[in-house]
């Protein structure tokens, strides 16, 4: 009976008691015949999904305050005070990027195995590398179809606003050969805020003057040095074996209270995009003419992020989990709105490592491992952009793209992107670096920076959700694994167990002494049988 009893226990414990759990998105499993009310129903999602709906709100009364306050046509200094929360919200999410990406990756690389580790990495670098290449023929294509080029307008107003901030040429061996010099940044203090540049000095050497590179320190953060330093140093600590793991709690201790802080400051984001929408909305100068000159490009910049991230990237997260990639899109969309305010694909990680873990389902250990890379390394919005950018530029100067230099667009817009600063704007510095490969005017980066404003939140949008896939078909891939090697490990102690069934079996909880009694009271029993 006592049996019995236990039995029926265990199976109320296992069936009716979870049917009261929370599931996604608010909603609960209720017992049949006591249905909830519908208010109290209603409360459940809203209260699940508020961050979201003040996210969203958040923008669309940015929209209209910026349009209003535009009408009052604000001084240049008013336009400052305007966007100050929204600057507020940059500065926090920036303060917590470097004790996130360094800690989150050094506890990351020290709590997985070495070769499951190359194989992860190897999975998401092969993830990151292919979408890119789609994301740029995606870019290349819509260039081709919509001419984005062949519109009329006035290019030396435009060059003259922004001739300030048109990128220096730069040969591609030096960008390439700086992205090498990066990764292994010579002062781990100084990477935290200055990366290496190349800039160039004429010299005379025997009376021919020849334009020589020369090492320059350039503001901005060097996030791929602090990256791969990380990772290495994460794989050191797990190799040290019990003299690492003081460490590596420390940094584990770190990273949690680090992801508390995020969770406050993800409750100022409403707020802080709210006025940097407005604030941006405000700043803008003739709308009307620049969407005339401008909007074809606007618009194949547009439609082709959409297709990349509503259709390529949702269809490959399907094709390999089976599982719904618009719940999961739903899952971060406070990150995408995020992303879209700040423009920022850093300073969005924080809060998209909160949302795949609360929200979808991804462990820790590979959030907090693919992701800071991911914000490194995977930019398909920037390689789309720029390589509609770069035949726009092309048209624009009725110069015909054979299929070499339309190759040369795609793979040098893959291999730039990858350590593109994840800064606002950073992929219109990589912009020269293709124009170079193809030989076209640089100067005509000032009609891009007239609209990157926009197109470059997409672009980040874009950014940020390549990477939260990546996470969750990780997530996918390690479950599935876990999963086979568990049914493998099974098999095997079921043939152990046929092969030796007349030997008794050992549980590990079970001591020394407690075995001691066990043999004892087996050769007691084989005593009485004699």
């Amino acid at each position: 009976m006592a049996e019995k009893v236990d039995l029926e226990e265990v199976k109320a414990s296992n069936g009716e008691a979870h049917r009261d759990g929370p599931l996604a998105n608010g909603f609960t499993g209720q017992r049949k015949g006591s249905p909830e009310p519908m208010s109290k129903r209603l409360k459940r999602i809203v209260m699940a999904n508020l961050l979201v709906i003040l996210t969203v709100a958040g923008v669309i009364v940015g929209v209209f305050i910026g349009l209003g306050v535009r009408t009052v046509s604000p001084t240049l200094t008013q336009q400052i005070y305007i966007g100050f929360p929204g600057e507020i919200l940059i500065r926090l999410l920036k303060m917590i990027i470097i004790p996130l990406v360094v800690c989150s990756l050094v506890s990351g690389a020290a709590s997985i195995d070495p070769k499951a580790l190359g194989k992860l990495g190897g999975w998401a670098m092969l993830f990151f590398l292919v979408t890119t290449l789609i994301a740029s023929s995606i870019g290349v294509v819509m260039a081709f179809i919509i001419k984005p080029g062949n519109v009329e307008m006035n290019t030396t107003a435009n060059a003259k606003d922004m001739s300030d901030d048109i990128p220096a040429n730069k040969e591609v061996i030096d960008s390439f050969l700086d992205l090498i010099r990066n990764i292994f940044p010579s002062n781990l203090v100084s990477a935290a805020f200055q990366s290496y540049g190349t800039s160039y000095k004429m010299i005379n050497a025997s009376g021919i003057p020849e334009k020589v590179p020369v090492g320059t320190d350039q503001d901005g953060m060097n996030i791929l040095g602090l990256v791969v330093f990380a990772i290495v140093f994460g794989v050191a600590l797990r190799k040290l074996g019990e003299e690492g793991e003081i460490l590596i709690k420390f940094f584990n201790s770190f990273n949690e209270a680090t992801m508390v802080l995020v969770s406050w400051i993800m409750w100022y984001a409403p707020v802080g995009i709210m006025f940097l929408v407005a604030g941006k909305i405000v700043e803008m100068d003739d709308v009307g003419k620049l969407f005339a000159s401008l909007g074809k490009y606007i618009a194949c910049c547009m439609i082709g992020h959409a297709i990349h991230g509503l259709l390529v990237l949702p269809l490959i997260y399907f094709i390999f989990t089976r599982k719904n990639p618009y719940t999961f899109l739903w899952g971060i969309f406070t990150a995408l709105a995020t992303a879209f305010g700040t423009s920022s694909s850093s300073a969005t990680l924080p809060l998209m490592m909160k949302c795949v873990e609360e929200k979808n389902g991804v462990s820790k250990h590979i959030s907090r491992f693919i992701l800071p890379i991911g914000a490194t390394v995977n930019m398909d919005g920037a390689a789309l952009f720029q390589c509609v950018a770069a035949v726009f530029i092309a048209q624009l100067n009725n110069t015909s793209l054979n299929f070499i230099q339309v190759i040369t667009i795609l793979v040098t817009a893959t291999a730039s992107s990858v350590g593109a600063a994840g800064i606002p704007a950073g992929g219109v510095l990589t912009l020269a670096i293709i124009l170079e490969a193809i030989g076209l005017p640089t100067s005509d980066i000032s009609l891009i920076l007239a609209v990157d404003w926009l197109v470059d939140r997409t672009c980040t949008v874009l950014n940020v959700e390549g990477d939260a896939f990546g996470a969750g078909l990780l997530q996918h891939f390690v479950d599935k694994t876990s999963k086979h090697e568990g049914v493998e490990e099974l098999t095997e102690v079921r043939m152990d167990r046929d092969a030796s069934a007349a030997m008794p079996e050992h549980s590990p909880l079970i001591d020394k002494r407690g075995l001691e009694g066990a043999k004892g009271d087996l050769s007691s029993e084989k005593e009485s049988s004699m």
